[in-house]
């Protein structure tokens, strides 16, 4: 009855759009190839699900999908063609936040609607703010300051982190640190796309730390737990969603069995638009879906929502159907705070393997309850 009310919800919305709106045009540039080619692929094939599902509103919208290779000036190349030739009305679906930083500025000040699945770099949540700047994920450092709030409940006194050198990287260990009430024996920014540890491991194991957190997007993370785990440390684990998240655990197995990570969103979720999710993704993609699939699944929605409401070509009137977020959303609690950035909830998460032997997470706390973003206040907007 449940799934039958969320997909009667989402039928709705979906049937109001097809009344209302003219056609849409969005610009989906993400990573696509090389070691972070998961996170983008789980965000389109997650946008596009949330299309495919919404039938004739869905097919109203055209999705020109590209490959920013992980390179920022490659970012930038691609939405000047996709604003001037392509002529885009909405831009989404960049991984990393040095690409965002490149790209969204110069797109929202030709006025156009960018909308973040991911990345949400400090700058762009609090005085570098805009109207015309939408995050449906998070701001980058929400998941990090979870897992230091929860890693407090774990008992954890001398935390070792670790994270790429670049700007996602630099405010996930600002998040930790700032809900952390230990004592850190090491702090350690590594190269964006490093692959090998070994230095660093060594580190840690001189350290004297009783626990490691870390920030390594896709393939950088599952070596890091690769190699941690072959070197026996015997420290637990803690990161994240995004360090123990679907892109990755395939590909480590029971190396990251008990590790504890913190996110806005989980497989196990219980509400009827992310069991439909769920059970929707798997039979279309023959995988469980990530958190970067559940991101770019609800920013199409909120696209859908929105065209129920507006047409693009009434910039004000969609700026406010953007705002209103009226979607089922598959985090069950979610709204735009002033700065258009998410206020939600963040679960503890611990990796397990079911009885199938398939590894994933359980919710076994909440870190975060309507959580706002430390940079909201610093943003002009009301």
């Amino acid at each position: 009855m449940k799934r039958i009310l969320t997909t009667a919800a989402l039928a709705a919305i979906l049937a109001a759009s097809t009344a209302t709106a003219a056609p849409l045009k969005v610009g989906f540039i993400s990573t696509l190839s090389g070691g972070g080619a998961g996170l983008g692929i789980d965000a389109r094939d997650g946008f596009l699900l949330a299309l495919k599902q919404a039938g004739d509103a869905g097919s109203e919208i055209t999705v020109i999908t590209e490959d920013d290779q992980q390179k920022p000036e490659i970012g930038v190349q691609l939405a000047d063609k996709m604003i001037q030739s392509d002529k885009v009305d909405i831009l989404t679906g960049i991984i990393f936040s040095n690409i965002a930083l490149a790209v969204v500025p110069a797109a929202v000040k030709q006025d156009k609607f960018y909308l973040s699945v991911n990345a949400g770099p400090s700058q762009l949540a609090g005085k570098g703010c805009d109207p015309n700047y939408f995050n449906v994920a998070y701001q980058n450092d929400n998941q990090h300051e979870a897992m230091g709030e929860y890693s407090n409940t774990l008992g954890y006194k001398n935390a070792f982190i670790l994270a790429p050198n670049y700007p996602a990287g630099k405010d996930s260990l600002n998040g930790f640190k700032r809900f952390y009430k230990g004592e850190l024996a090491g702090e350690n920014y590594v190269k964006l796309g490093q692959t090998d540890f070994a230095a660093e491991i060594a580190q840690i194991k001189a350290s004297g730390a009783d626990s490691v957190f870390f920030f390594l997007p896709g393939g950088m993370g599952i070596s890091f737990i690769k190699q941690f785990s072959n070197a026996g440390t015997g420290l637990p684990m803690m990161g994240p969603g995004f360090s123990f998240d679907q892109d990755v655990l395939p590909a480590v197995g029971d190396a990251a069995l008990g590790a504890h990570n913190a996110a806005q969103w989980s497989p196990d979720l219980d509400n009827p638009a992310n069991k439909a999710f769920v059970e929707a993704f798997e039979a279309e993609y023959k995988r469980l879906p990530s958190v970067y699939a559940s991101q770019g699944y609800d920013t199409a929605l909120l696209i859908l929502s929105a065209q129920a409401k507006a047409d693009i070509a009434d910039h004000d009137a969609y700026h406010a159907a953007l705002k209103a977020a009226d979607f089922p959303t598959v985090r069950g609690s979610f709204r735009f705070g002033n700065n258009q950035h998410p206020i939600q909830n963040f679960y503890a998460r611990e990796v397990v393997k079911r009885d199938d032997g398939v590894v994933t997470n359980k919710i076994v706390g909440t870190a975060f309850e309507d959580h706002v973003d430390a940079y909201a206040a610093e943003c002009p907007m009301k």
